[in-house]
């Protein structure tokens, strides 16, 4: 297993200022990071940090979210169009800084509810929509995994077996899934049934506590999650996901209302030392 650290703990948009960060989350030994895409227009700046990511030996994945302009499941074929759109200028930006995997809930818009479960309808609707982003997501060279959020976030995907039947269903190459132990943590019954149940599509795992704060620190059946990924032989990125209070409107989104570590390399530091002890031959 590989191991990475998500940047939207500090930043929506990864620029030059965040150089010395690159550096440090390098000098730790993490072989990766995670790139939020939100902005699609920086491409000079996404070319500057290829180089940069490069020079560091770090290697990369990203994150996006829907939203509701761009929705791959409603009913306006319009609305389905934009989301196909949006995400080939995502894996567009992603290509140039060498991302390997975009990952993310890009199967429906995060935050958006209809006050029902999820219809038919919506599920073939979604089926066609990553089909033929994932075309796109072929010809850049990039690898999509689809991201199963709680329900108090998104109704859409909220189980492994729901993510599961959709990937399936999709059937393409470039459409798999990835896995989240804070969401599998209040939607699933055991985190190695679901790490299981799912294993044959997952090509990407987020290693984030039941607070958002620091791995290991909290509720998470940690032992059940680490030995089910050993088991199914998983091999891909293990990442941190944690979330603070440094971007507000991010804070806000992700509902964190107070400090839940010390300082944020100090949870990279403990966080990567926990991934280590789990992963160690």
């Amino acid at each position: 297993m590989k191991t990475g650290m998500n940047l939207l703990l500090w930043a929506d948009h990864v620029t030059a200022e965040h150089d010395g960060l690159l550096e440090q989350i390098a000098a730790l030994g993490f072989d990766s990071v995670e790139i939020p895409i939100f902005n699609t227009d920086d491409h000079a700046g996404y070319m500057r940090l290829g180089e940069r990511l490069k020079s560091l030996g770090l290697g990369a994945t990203a994150v996006t979210v829907m939203g509701p302009q761009a929705n791959p499941i409603s009913p306006d074929p319009a609305i389905r169009a934009a989301a196909v759109d949006y995400l080939d200028r995502v894996l567009e930006c992603g290509q140039m800084f060498g991302c390997e995997v975009l990952c993310g809930p890009i199967h429906s818009a995060i935050g958006v509810f209809s006050g029902n479960g999820p219809t038919e309808d919506e599920f073939k609707a979604g089926v066609d929509t990553l089909r033929k982003a994932a075309d796109k997501a072929q010809a850049r060279g990039i690898k999509m995994a689809v991201e199963y959020l709680n329900r108090f976030e998104i109704y859409f995907l909220t189980t492994a077996v729901q993510a599961v039947r959709f990937v399936r269903e999709v059937n393409h190459p470039y459409l798999k899934m990835m896995y989240d132990s804070f969401h599998a943590h209040i939607e699933e019954k055991s985190q190695a049934d679901a790490i299981h149940s799912c294993a044959a599509e997952t090509i990407h795992v987020h290693v984030s506590e039941n607070d958002r704060g620091v791995p290991g620190t909290g509720q998470i059946d940690w032992d059940g999650y680490w030995r089910a990924l050993k088991e199914t032989g998983y091999s891909g990125y293990v990442t941190i996901e944690a979330f603070g209070r440094a971007l507000p409107a991010l804070a806000a989104a992700t509902r964190v209302w107070r400090d839940l570590f010390p300082d944020a390399m100090g949870l990279c530091r403990d966080g990567l030392a926990f991934i280590k002890s789990h992963t160690k031959a």
